[in-house]
């Protein structure tokens, strides 16, 4: 390749990698705390409200039952109010924040089900308030999997967000449209492909490691 589209492939990584981490941080800072209630809502548990509950559960289904590609076209108004525009590297933020934060929501709630029990039992009769339980109990005890399951959600977010570039998202995925079909250069979407592979495989391997450490501190603890 050229030294310009080496240029164009590095800027271009670099947007994937922008788009990504704000997804990903948006992401878990409104999926996290709703997956917490997901699993601590239901009927005799720590906070709860079964109706709101279940009318919450099927919202999350809702969002995460509809394709990705869909749901960038259906919210195109929603993402013009809140980036002023529905093309660009940041607009495409936006999408990708909404469909991974009921993703998210359903891996922390998974996660915390996952959680013995008899430990939360155990705080209670101590005296725990519910949100002590939640923040010295289940987080805690939970973080192998909610380790495991956030690097699967950014794995997700990786190919996401190639599938916008299809709709002007910017990134690694409007890189390859652009060049290497619309122009028919085959080596501009081999590079495009070779990258995205190294990025899932760089997050994935870093995923797994940070997930065993947890698992080794929660087992010390």
């Amino acid at each position: 390749m050229s030294p310009e589209l080496v240029r164009l492939v590095f800027d271009a990584t670099l947007e994937t990698l922008y788009m990504v981490a704000a997804a990903g941080l948006l992401g878990t800072l409104f999926g996290l705390p709703l997956g917490v209630f997901l699993a601590t809502s239901g009927r005799g548990e720590l906070f709860a409200a079964p109706l709101v509950n279940r009318v919450l559960g099927t919202i999350v289904n809702a969002a995460r039952s509809t394709p990705f590609i869909i749901l960038v076209v259906a919210i195109i108004p929603f993402t013009r109010l809140l980036a002023g525009t529905s093309i660009g590297t940041t607009a495409a933020i936006v999408p990708l924040t909404v469909a991974a934060t009921p993703f998210i929501a359903r891996i922390v709630e998974a996660a915390i089900r996952e959680v013995d029990h008899g430990l939360v039992e155990a705080a209670k009769a101590m005296g725990a308030t519910p949100l002590q339980i939640v923040r010295k109990v289940l987080l805690p005890e939970a973080l192998p999997g909610l380790t495991l399951g956030l690097t699967l959600t950014v794995v997700s977010l990786i190919g996401h967000s190639a599938m916008v570039g299809a709709v002007g998202g910017g990134g690694l995925g409007d890189l390859g449209i652009r060049f290497g079909y619309q122009r028919f250069m085959p080596d501009v979407m081999l590079v495009v492909v070779v990258v995205l592979i190294v990025l899932v495989q760089a997050v994935q391997s870093a995923g797994e490691a940070l997930a065993r450490r947890a698992d080794r501190r929660v087992r010390r603890g």
